[in-house]
């Protein structure tokens, strides 16, 4: 039994011993080929390496043609290259005559050597010749007289003509002349179509002419509001030599040249007169003093009235005062 025990044993050693053996042997098979892919790795980097680091040469340009190489023989030194074609006569300028040198100046002539004991003749030195006074000035244009206002005197005599057509009365006054005041052609209005004026007033025939065109549109208004037909238009101030809203200070009113004119209030046949200024809204009287001072505006240049200041708080004042591009005021 125990021969039987041992050749177990030594069967089972030699089982053991041919296991590691053929473990041993798979293990270096395994490190063997991990070896070659390695390797083949490597020798693949090697010669892949090369192609990416070495750079290809660029494409050589092509031949010069026959037609733009020079004649000159190979080895031949090239003289001065070729120069362009010669300027044509007739593009070529005319050469500018010589300067003719510029002449010097005369020289003074030398003084003689005065020597002592030598009588010299006392002379004066010359004086300078004086300049030409300017002409003297016109009469007309010193003094008081250049000052004067100097306008021609315009026609009116179709203004004159429509003003008699529009069955106004009036009479021609002598020039108005007052310094920087007046008028050529004044005109004394007296009285209007069916309207009195119980003070005449002194203006241009321009400024008479748009009072009367006016004063048909005030008679429309008059019996339209009021039921009573215009009587008269009491005029305040027409001609008046002074500055404006009576101001010493200020630029002259058109009242100064017989342009301007002042309704203070109208008269009617049967109902008392309204005078020009503050009205309760919606009166009667409002209405018609509304309805005159907005007609004024299409034949006066300039209205001013009630609300526009103080100064024209009691009456109308329209004139004809030209503005630049016709513009009108009208407050």
């Amino acid at each position: 039994m125990a021969s039987g025990r041992s050749r177990r044993f030594a069967a089972l050693a030699l089982a053991g011993t041919t296991l590691l053996a053929m473990t041993a042997g798979r293990d270096a098979r395994a490190q063997d080929a991990k070896a070659l892919d390695v390797k083949a790795l490597g020798i693949k980097a090697q010669t892949q390496a090369p192609e990416a680091t070495v750079p290809v040469p660029p494409p050589l340009p092509p031949e010069r043609p026959a037609e733009l190489k020079a004649a000159t023989a190979p080895g031949a030194t090239v003289s001065d290259p070729p120069r362009p074609p010669e300027r044509p006569a007739e593009l070529t300028p005319a050469t500018p005559p010589a300067s003719a040198p510029e002449p010097k100046p005369a020289e003074p002539p030398a003084q003689a050597e005065v020597k002592p004991g030598d009588k010299v003749a006392d002379k004066p030195p010359e004086m300078p010749v004086p300049p030409p006074l300017p002409p003297e000035r016109p009469a007309e244009s010193s003094g008081e007289a250049a000052l004067a206002l100097k306008v021609a005197a315009p026609d009116d005599a179709a203004c004159r003509v429509r003003l008699k057509r529009l069955g106004a009365a009036f009479e021609p006054l002598p020039a108005i002349v007052n310094g920087q005041c007046g008028t050529p052609l004044p005109l004394k209005l007296t009285g209007l179509a069916d309207v009195a004026l119980p003070q005449p007033a002194t203006l241009t025939c321009a400024a008479a002419e748009a009072l009367a065109r006016w004063t048909t549109e005030v008679q429309v208004a008059a019996e339209r509001e009021l039921k009573q037909p215009l009587a008269g238009i009491a005029i305040g101030t027409s001609y008046e030599c002074r500055g404006q809203n009576h101001d010493v200070e200020a630029k002259l009113s058109e009242h100064a040249f017989a342009n301007g004119v002042d309704v203070m209030s109208f008269t009617f046949a049967g109902r008392p007169a309204i005078a020009v200024g503050a009205m309760a809204d919606g009166s009667a009287e409002g209405r018609f003093l509304d309805a005159a001072r907005s007609r004024a505006c299409g034949f006066f240049r300039t209205v001013l009235g009630p609300g526009s200041n103080a100064a024209h708080a009691n009456h109308f004042h329209l004139d004809e005062r030209e503005r630049a591009a016709g513009r009108r005021l009208c407050q």
